[in-house]
């Protein structure tokens, strides 16, 4: 008991407040710090944000002919892979903007794919999310192509989707192409035993 009367008796001396408005304008001031401090990132969530725009900051890798289930693998889940994203067959590094077509972002599903169909109808239903534009109006057409439009602007073209057959006959070709180099070669060195 003693000591809340010399508390109370110190507040009063050194600030002229009762205790009560001492105490409420304590209570306060706690608040208040509370909440604008609250407005800031804290640090930890800091060094979360500069990782991510570490990796929306790197050069685009140019990845070629990709086929669609190669470009899902580019859907974000992976933070260590760019973000991919498919316009008409063109595909886009769409990394920089991770906090839009990233994982919980508001066009994520978008990610990973060919989304010509969906942006053409500013859809967001799944069975939206192809390439696919038969039976698209005029004017859904156009709105398409205001999308490709804003995609060339903003980000950068990294690829262009192929068949799976595509994919694989260029592979079949270059073995091919590298069997019959190789082929070449041995003949060559036939020959030039043959005239020594």
């Amino acid at each position: 008991m003693a000591l809340w009367e010399t508390v109370t008796d110190s507040i009063n001396h050194y600030t002229g407040l009762s205790p009560p408005a001492f105490f409420t304008i304590l209570a306060l001031m706690f608040v208040t710090y509370k909440v604008v401090s609250g407005m800031f990132v804290a640090a930890d969530d800091y060094a979360a944000v500069k990782r991510a725009n570490e990796f929306a900051l790197r050069e685009p890798v140019q990845m070629g002919d990709v086929t669609e289930e190669e470009l899902r693998e580019y859907d974000g889940s992976d933070p260590n892979k760019p973000l991919l994203m498919a316009i008409k067959g063109q595909i886009y590094d769409v990394s920089r903007s991770r906090m839009f077509y990233g994982p919980g972002g508001p066009y994520a599903l978008f990610a990973g794919r060919d989304a010509s169909r969906a942006l053409a109808l500013m859809s967001f239903d799944p069975k939206d999310l192809t390439g696919n534009v038969e039976g698209l109006s005029a004017s859904e057409l156009e709105v398409l192509q205001d999308w490709e439009y804003k995609f060339m602007e903003k980000y950068v073209k990294v690829g262009q989707l192929v068949s799976k057959n595509t994919s694989e006959s260029k592979e079949t070709g270059n073995e091919t192409e590298a069997s019959k180099h190789d082929g070449n070669k041995s003949e060559g060195k036939k020959q030039g035993h043959e005239t020594q």
